[in-house]
């Protein structure tokens, strides 16, 4: 797993702000020239570690367990 995924037209990673907000995730769908905020269900997720994408869905390692996402990142189940 990595810190970025390539899912559909965009690119999806973990924050890398150095003020620990590892618990959001950013997106680009200009193959990274801008990135933006991915909203969404992220409170009870914990900190993401790695991500994977995973044909139509992304996984996501986190301080909580294995999660994925079928709608680019804005919401997450326990897998």
């Amino acid at each position: 797993m990595g810190q970025m995924v390539k899912w559909q037209n965009k690119l999806i990673r973990i924050n890398p702000n150095p003020t620990n907000q590892s618990d959001k995730l950013q997106s680009s769908s200009d193959n990274g020239y801008n990135w933006c905020m991915v909203g969404g269900n992220h409170f009870n997720l914990g900190q993401f570690q790695d991500l994977m994408e995973n044909g139509d869905e992304i996984l996501a390692t986190t301080s909580n367990g294995l999660f994925y996402s079928r709608d680019g990142g804005l919401n997450w189940n326990k897998r």
